[in-house]
């Protein structure tokens, strides 16, 4: 079992940054590609990015790529997620997740994660 704890959300204005990060227990992440969805309001969660095991190879969604940054330590089992130029459609929960899948055409699905974090929020103000 992987446990995934999320921090670093938090209400920032337009333009600003956010480090979010994602800390793993239970077992090591080194074997499992990890995962960063949102979710806003009324909306379904969304696939933002992920990175392989070894962080070498990384995936974005349209949305976020150029200003969105995903990265990972395995030394110390985790996981992060620099988000600079926020936008307020930035804003939603954000969760964590690791998959054991180390194809890149999976990585956008969901229902192909094991293992979720609770969420953090982040906010993002005009």
């Amino acid at each position: 079992q992987v446990q995934l704890v999320e921090s670093g959300g938090g209400l920032v204005q337009a333009g600003g940054s956010l480090r979010l990060s994602c800390a793993a227990s239970g077992r090591t992440i080194s074997s499992y590609c990890m995962g960063w969805f949102r979710q806003a309001p009324g909306k379904e969660r969304e696939f933002v990015a992920a990175v392989n095991w070894s962080g070498g190879i990384t995936r974005y969604a349209d949305s976020v790529k150029g200003r969105f940054t995903i990265s990972r330590d395995n030394v110390k089992n985790t996981v992060y997620l620099q988000m600079d130029s926020l936008k307020p459609e930035d804003t939603a929960v954000y969760y964590c997740a690791a998959t054991p899948q180390n194809y890149q055409a999976v990585w956008g699905s969901r229902i192909h994660y094991d293992y979720w974090g609770q969420g953090t929020q982040v906010t993002v103000s005009s």
